[in-house]
């Protein structure tokens, strides 16, 4: 028998050093309460508003009885589309992110035809075009 434990001592010494940190380990989760399952809080979190809302609008002008397409960039940079039957055309986008990238293109059966590009009420862009069926570009990198 002698024998036996000199050949497996180390087996167990392994074993018992395992159901000593199977122990140790189940009295520390019952300990710090990590055992029981999330709860949510009873009161609900406060609504986050947003700040430093960037409001921009594209604007068409031209004469009044003139009638087009017009492609703008909404604020995820998706291009829109829209027809116009009378002028001024405009459209108005709003987002909290920091930078937006506005562009507005209007073609027209009308011999003028202007474009404007407004970032809270203040002009940041402002193209005219003349010529027959024209056709006016405003770009702003930074809006």
């Amino acid at each position: 028998m002698l024998g036996k434990m000199k050949r497996f001592w180390v087996v167990a010494v392994v074993a018992i050093a395992v159901i000593a940190a199977i122990g140790v380990v189940g009295r520390l989760r019952t300990f710090f309460d990590s055992d029981k399952p999330y709860t949510a809080a009873s009161m609900p979190a406060d609504a986050i508003t947003p700040i430093n809302t960037k409001r921009v609008t594209y604007e068409i002008v031209g004469p009044a009885d003139a009638s087009g397409r017009v492609s703008y960039l909404d604020v995820n940079g998706k291009t829109i589309e829209a027809g116009f039957t009378a002028l001024p055309w405009s459209v108005t986008v709003s987002t909290t992110d920091p930078g937006v990238l506005a562009n507005v293109v209007a073609q027209g059966d009308t011999a003028a035809l202007g474009c404007r590009i407004l970032v809270n009420d203040k002009l940041v862009a402002e193209n005219y075009a003349e010529g027959r069926d024209a056709q006016a570009f405003c770009l702003d990198k930074a809006a």
